[in-house]
């Protein structure tokens, strides 16, 4: 049976290990060339669970991504095939190496990044595919892995929302040359932000190292106890400390320490979120006009939300929403706007003198964010409905009635 807080003291109570790692990095205290070793500990126990060799911890799930795409040697005049429908993020990291984000329309009923979409947009510019697992869904990464194998393209796995989400048998974020979590605050499992990255590839597990934490010569692909040079090294004066560039997207110790405890029970805190999204799916189950993710065959969802399709012309999103606040459910979220519809995008407010897609490197043909790039994006944008799905029992329960209460309304059963 899933694991389902009734109360909030439930939802506390197996915390005693995340308090246990932050009090230990406490009482060890704060020093800049040796630690207790929790970064290490996360990285080696996120690797095991994963199956994975390496794991490199992060500041954030942007960060991961960034990192990733600078291991990948993804850099101007590189384009990288995105999904339009995610956070922002997934495009911004690749404007941040001065590549051109270029956006591949969704399956109109996975919501995923459409593989046929994808194969019609390879150019000779075409370097990196970052797929999203929207909502906790797997994309096909069959068909993505095949596309990349054909083109030689690097393929990095956002699985942001998903965690322990499966893939025909396979992990989500082991298929791909890596795969990108994050552990911000809403995430299945979290320390307030952060992020991780795996991969067996010992190369890209160095590269992302070192876009982790300013390229330091004294980095490895595996895990240390601290990213800093042994004192002995780094205090004398001819140490050549950067190999490259890097950036500061260290996790701090703290943080490891909240994430390795949440790390110990993430197989609760998964099947938490996949029983609240069985009720919702109850719920809805003879209503003809909300249409659910769907989810194919071999594939497990890990639900970070659940999120569903309003298929008709009779009742607007804000309509359905404000119903079910009235029946006494909490708000419901709608989706991001497509990422190139944003007014960062619209007026490719980027990083001056045309970059990245008109930069003096990039021969391809510039990118045009306007409206009717990703129709089927556009289309189902609007009318999606996201649900939250980490709820202690009674607060859901209060949200699957208001959800049908308004379901009955609009079908005028009330």
């Amino acid at each position: 049976m899933a694991w389902w807080p009734e109360t909030e003291e439930d939802l506390n109570s197996p915390r005693q290990n995340e308090y246990e790692y932050v009090k230990e990095v406490l009482d060890y205290g704060w020093h800049n060339t040796r630690s207790p070793g929790v970064n290490m500990r996360l990285e080696q126990a996120f690797a095991e669970k994963f199956g994975l060799k390496y794991a490199i911890s992060h500041n954030s799930g942007t960060g991961t991504m960034h990192s990733c795409l600078m291991a990948a040697g993804i850099g101007p005049g590189d384009e990288v095939i995105v999904p339009p429908l995610t956070a922002a993020a997934t495009a911004y990291v690749v404007i941040h190496q001065n590549a051109v984000p270029v956006f591949a329309d969704l399956d109109p009923e996975t919501f995923n990044i459409d593989p046929a979409c994808i194969r019609d947009l390879i150019t000779p510019y075409t370097k990196a595919i970052i797929p999203v697992a929207l909502y906790g869904l797997s994309p096909d990464m069959d068909a993505i892995m095949q596309i990349a194998h054909e083109h030689d393209l690097v393929v990095i796995e956002d699985c942001a929302e998903c965690f322990l989400g499966e893939y025909k048998g396979r992990l989500v974020g082991t298929i791909g040359d890596m795969g990108s979590f994050s552990f911000q605050g809403s995430k299945h499992m979290t320390c307030g932000d952060g992020g991780i990255v795996i991969t067996d590839s010992a190369q890209y597990a160095k590269g992302v190292r070192w876009g982790m934490a300013f390229a330091f010569s004294s980095l490895a692909a595996e895990s240390a106890p601290t990213t800093a040079p042994p004192k002995e090294i780094r205090q004398d004066p001819a140490f050549a400390r950067h190999l490259a560039l890097g950036w500061n997207y260290r996790l701090p110790e703290i943080a490891a320490a909240a994430a390795l405890g949440q790390l110990e029970r993430l197989d609760d805190l998964v099947s938490w979120r996949r029983a609240v999204a069985a009720g919702y799916a109850e719920v809805i189950q003879d209503c003809e006009w909300l249409v659910a993710q769907k989810v194919p065959d071999d594939y497990l969802h890990s639900y970070w939300c659940y999120t569903v399709l309003l298929d008709t012309d009779e009742i607007t999103w804000h309509q359905f929403r404000d119903k079910v606040v009235e029946f006494g459910g909490e708000p419901i979220y709608g989706a991001w706007r497509p990422i190139y519809l944003e007014p960062a995008f619209q007026e490719e407010r980027f990083y001056g003198k045309g970059c990245p897609n008109h930069c003096p490197l990039y021969e391809g043909t510039p990118q045009e964010y306007e409206p009717g790039l990703c129709p089927v994006t556009e289309k189902i944008q609007p009318r999606l409905l996201q649900f939250r799905t980490n709820y202690i029992r009674p607060r859901a329960q209060r949200q699957y009635d208001a959800v049908s209460k308004a379901i009955a309304h609009f079908e005028g059963k009330s």
